[in-house]
């Protein structure tokens, strides 16, 4: 199966959130094609979690906490960071004080 241009599934993603009422935008543009994406996930309480894209044991592409409910300024600090070492990082951040980032959900692996 062919990997999914990035614009194209952040695109979808934001349309599945807007869709279950869940706030979410853009935060850094990376590159349309090929760009890593990380997805923030803010709980409006000061805390939030980091995701990004990873491959399993079995080779499947799927999303990993690299950082779960810490403090948002160091989930800030993180994002910072990892756009230093890639210009071309889409970074999503999703506002939601229950948590909801659908990933899980099926067509939203890759």
């Amino acid at each position: 199966m062919a990997r999914v241009a990035a614009h194209v599934w952040v695109g979808a993603y934001l349309q599945r959130l807007t869709a279950e009422g869940i706030f979410a935008h853009v935060v850094h543009r990376g590159d349309d094609t090929a760009g890593a994406i990380a997805v923030k996930v803010a709980l409006m309480n000061g805390r939030a979690s980091l995701w990004s894209r990873a491959y399993g044991l079995e080779g499947n592409l799927g999303w990993d906490a690299e950082i779960a409910d810490a403090p948002e300024a160091e989930v800030d600090a993180a994002l910072a960071r990892a756009r230093g070492r890639d210009r071309d990082l889409w970074v999503i951040e999703v506002e939601d004080p229950r948590g909801r980032h659908m990933l899980g959900d099926p067509g939203l692996a890759g």
